[in-house]
């Protein structure tokens, strides 16, 4: 066969028998390929590397920002300003030490800085790809041309023989060609975490999971034990790898809620600025009848155009997401992108992961079944102390002596260690293993003793195929010739005959209950009857019933050490001791999140590789889902079309046996259904749903690289109820983001209508210049804004349901508000300039005539600080509020004002804002129409609350 006529990359290669795969890919085992057909697979199926998407490149980035319809009309202004300026330079028309050019430059720094403050935010490349191509190997032994060569991983091509030996990467997908004890972890793949024996005789069935390929090694994965030879049948952007790669390069980023809203407020501004414009342009030309004030109205035109522009809100709402995110940070949520730090108080479904998220991570005994008694196990973790309760009530050791001897095989057949560690208790081995030590412990058997007392001299250990495993242990008293009473431990007294070993073993209850004769009645032995065989299986199904993962535990006493390979023989004529039941326990802290979610209107959904009983299990429990809830399991999911599952996925809170590439496919349909979807995970196969999910949520504890860098957010103690606080920090975030909005945008609104209405009642000039107006856009606005950004929360912030995503800025009254306030801005501004217009113009008045518009500028930035102060809460009067609850306003208020002062009373500031000295009268009327605005809102929330109605 040809390299031409090679099967493409869809073939299920676990299903060949090895000859037949060698045959397809016209390979030899011994010999592996020739040097020219290498080079002809090469040519046909490209290096062995994972391809990479060209994205936008730095500059592209850049210039994008550049597009804002904010920044774009910025960018007309300062150029027209500038072009003014020219114009007056030439002709001489500047004032005595005026800067020429200052508006313009002002205002393009403030489009550079927005340009680069964006491009900061988005140039972070993704490097979920980066990460995937760290776990290619970068060296592989390889059989070509009959030699063992070791050649580069890029280099490798379908057909070729690749060595594997413990502790190496594998470089490439492939069917096994022959193993000698070969164990491969696949966690990254596939989330489990236990290593998976090989075996290459195998031939499966084709719809056989990811998981369960025993016949077949991934690239990417590890070699824990054992050697291997393996045909290459998979390279590059075909391997398991590879296609995660296309998947995360195939979702494409969808912008934020807030980059939408942001994208929506600029598109109204700047068009409502133009109709103002024009309006007042043309108003002004039809006025003087022609166009002999052409420059005037164009200056007119130039300060509306910024006053309309926030130039200082892209800086405020990026501290406000990294002060969120420093307090996210402090509550163990690490948020890798900034934005989300706001999309999260949008989310309406937290799909969540079961063990290590939901769970602790921990198998804890919850029930042990012994001589036709079922107790309850109390504790929490690993560590070793709790009760065992019978009906309810505490059972003492020396009334239930059965539960000690069970409790010896729990600790005698075992590989695990119990430790503690800087205050907590920790397992080193198996978890379950660690549950069985720790069971052992609160019966008061020690493991460390008791490896004294029946020290290990030969094992059968566990395989999948025995589903057991046996440990052999000397009895020292009977060993050394001493009396059982003397010499040997009371809680295994009634184990021995004479014999000098003991052999406990454990593993499937049904397995290991087939091979037992007897029975452990707490102090002798008796044959195992059929009515109590029946009772025993019946209570294993009830335990499982209820998610719980049970044991089985048997023991018996040998004459002599059995020889190796003689398990079938040994393992039979056991004495049944009893049945322990575990589970991966609820985190104690999770409960309570899940109700404050389901208070908040989130719906939590469990997504679980785990049986689907202890899905419903732990679900139930946790009150994720309720008795008699549908769990949709992996299989059944596979069988779905993407519009059933679209018609169900709101109908199911439990999925179990999911392998992570099903995740994409439930986030989808939740997104197509409007839902905002938080999804967990860890492995690298979890990566595209991750990047998918409107907030993909990586584990600091047990994620992989690639997921960590294809998420939003980052769980430092992978809790579930660390979720649920980071999203309320976000519903805070939005919230304060809404709160600067309407106080930004209201006297934006108030300048734009005071600008305007200068021309068209008559005064001379325009009030303020585009200077002036960047000074209030930055600071006057920018100062108390993020002084409002840290604001603390409501208390009924998680009591209510999340705030549509796909809701306007304008939406809940905001719009209305902006608009009314600006107005009211307006009317005290303009009765204000009026005045002061009448009065600097009257006969005999002794300052500058152009002290007006000092009095406008000043009126208009000191309004804002009463604004500031009463925009603090929606509802409540300010003498309502404790005002050392955010120092931060008090502090900004003061601050600006006395900012604002020296513009007006320092000389060297004076002359570069182009502002006029007012003395104690003028500041005092400035300061009086200023507090009509802070009246003015404090009036509203009265007669709101009058009216029995809630404000925005």
């Amino acid at each position: 066969m040809s390299a031409n006529s090679l099967p493409e990359g869809a073939a299920v290669w676990h299903s060949l028998e090895v000859d037949k795969a060698l045959e397809l890919l016209d390979s030899n085992a011994d010999s592996g390929l020739t040097p020219q057909e290498i080079q002809q697979r090469l040519q046909k199926y490209g290096p062995n590397e994972l391809e990479e998407s060209a994205g936008r490149s730095a500059w592209e980035i850049l210039l994008d920002q550049f597009k804002n319809i904010m920044l774009l009309m910025l960018i007309g202004v300062a150029l027209i300003s500038g072009f003014l300026d020219l114009m007056a330079l030439r002709e001489g028309g500047l004032k005595p030490g005026e800067v020429p050019f200052k508006d313009t430059i002002a205002i393009l720094a403030i489009v550079i800085l927005n340009g680069i403050l964006g491009y900061v935010q988005e140039s972070r490349a993704e490097k979920a790809l980066a990460a995937l191509k760290k776990m290619t190997s970068p060296l592989v032994r390889v059989i070509r041309d009959t030699r063992l060569v070791e050649i580069a991983a890029k280099e490798l091509v379908p057909g070729d023989v690749m060595l594997l030996e413990a502790g190496m990467q594998i470089a490439a997908d492939g069917r096994l060609i022959e193993q000698s004890n070969l164990q491969v972890r696949e966690s990254a793949l596939t989330g489990e975490a236990e290593a998976v024996n090989k075996q290459a005789s195998l031939k499966l069935p084709e719809e056989t999971s990811l998981g369960d390929r025993l016949n077949v090694v991934y690239q990417g994965t590890e070699v824990v034990q054992g050697r291997g030879k393996v045909l290459v049948t998979n390279t590059g952007m075909t391997t398991e790898l590879g296609k995660i790669a296309a998947m995360l390069q195939a979702v494409e980023s969808e912008p934020t809620p807030l980059q939408q809203r942001m994208t929506q407020l600029g598109n109204v501004l700047v068009t409502g600025s133009l109709i103002l414009v024009a309006i007042v342009v043309v108003g002004g030309v039809i006025k003087d009848g022609g166009f002999k004030n052409i420059q005037e109205l164009l200056e007119v035109s130039l300060s509306m155009a910024v006053a309309v522009v926030p130039e200082g809100l892209p800086a405020v709402i990026t501290v406000t997401l990294a002060l969120g995110t420093q307090r996210m940070v402090r509550q163990n949520a690490l948020i890798r992108k900034l934005p989300a730090v706001e999309t999260l108080g949008s989310v309406t479904t937290i799909c969540s992961d079961k063990t290590g998220t939901l769970t602790q991570n921990k198998m804890v005994v919850q029930s042990v079944y012994t001589n036709d008694k079922t107790f309850r196990v109390t504790g929490e973790g690993y560590a070793p102390t709790g009760d065992f309760q019978l009906d309810g009530q505490k059972v003492s050791l020396e009334e239930s002596p059965e539960i000690s001897a069970l409790s010896v095989a729990c600790a005698v057949c075992n590989d695990s260690v119990l430790q503690k560690e800087q205050g907590e208790w920790a397992i080193l081995g198996d978890p379950t293993e660690g549950a069985l030590v720790t069971l052992a412990g609160k019966a008061g058997i020690e493991k460390d003793q008791w490896n004294s007392k029946l020290p290990r001299v030969a094992e059968f250990p566990f395989s999948s195929e025995r589903k057991r495993m046996s440990v052999i242990s000397q009895v020292e008293g009977v060993a050394t010739g001493e009396a059982s009473s003397r010499g040997v431990d009371p809680a295994i007294a009634d184990f021995l005959q004479s014999e000098p070993y003991l052999m406990f073993t454990k593993g499937s209850p049904e397995l290991t209950l087939a091979r037992s004769t007897q029975i452990y009645l707490g102090n002798h032995s008796a044959p195992l009857t059929e009515e109590q065989r029946q009772k025993i299986l019946a209570e294993n199904d009830q335990m499982a019933s209820k998610g719980l993962r049970v044991l089985g535990f048997a023991y018996k006493s040998l004459a002599e050490i059995p020889p190796e390979g003689s398990d079938e023989a040994s393992e039979q004529g056991l004495v049944w001791l009893g049945l322990v039941g575990m589970l991966d326990a609820p985190r104690p802290e999770v409960r309570a999140a899940v109700q404050e979610c389901r208070d908040a209107g989130i719906r939590p959904v469990m997504i679980t590789g785990d049986h689907q009983l202890t899905a419903r299990a732990i679900a139930t429990d946790l009150g994720i889902a309720q008795e008699g809830d549908r769990v949709l399991t992996g299989q059944e999911l596979q069988r779905m079309s993407d519009e059933e599952l679209e018609q169900n996925v709101d109908l199911v809170s439990i999925y179990a046996r999911v392998s992570p590439e099903h995740k994409l496919r439930i986030v989808q349909a939740l997104q197509r259904r409007g839902r905002f979807v938080a999804m967990t995970g860890d492995g690298v196969n979890d990566a595209p749903a991750l990047k998918q999910a409107d907030i993909g949520i990586a584990m600091g504890i047990t994620g992989t690289d690639v997921s960590k860098e294809a998420s939003d957010m980052v769980l430092l103690d992978d809790n579930f109820a660390t979720i649920v606080s980071a999203t309320k920090e976000g519903r805070v975030v939005y919230t304060n983001i809404r709160r600067f909005i309407k106080y930004i945008l209201g006297s934006n609104i108030g300048e734009v209508l005071t600008i305007a209405a200068a021309p068209l009642i008559g005064l001379g000039g325009v009030p303020l210049t585009p200077l002036q107006i960047l000074w209030m856009n930055l600071v006057t606005d920018g100062l108390p804004a993020l002084a409002l950004a840290v604001e603390p929360p409501e208390p009924d912030v998680m009591q209510r349901p999340p705030f549509s995503p796909r809701e306007s800025i304008f939406a809940r009254g905001l719009g209305s508000y902006m608009i009314r306030i600006g107005i009211i801005f307006a009317i005290i501004t303009i009765a204000l300039m009026w005045w002061a217009y009448q009065h600097t113009h009257a006969a005999g008045y002794q300052g500058n005539p152009e002290a007006w518009k000092t009095m406008v500028f000043t009126t208009l930035c000191i309004a804002q600080m009463g604004h500031a102060i009463a925009i603090r809460s929606n509802n409540r009067l300010v003498i309502e509020m404790n005002p050392f609850s955010n120092i931060f306003v008090l502090a900004a208020v003061v601050v600006t004002t006395i900012l604002q002062l020296m513009l007006v009373y320092v000389p060297p500031l004076r002359d570069f804002f182009g502002t006029h000295y007012l003395n104690m009268q003028e500041l005092g009327v400035c300061i009086g129409f200023s507090a009509l605005m802070f009246v003015w809102i404090e009036a509203e929330k009265i007669f709101l609350r009058i009216m029995g109605k809630k404000a925005v």
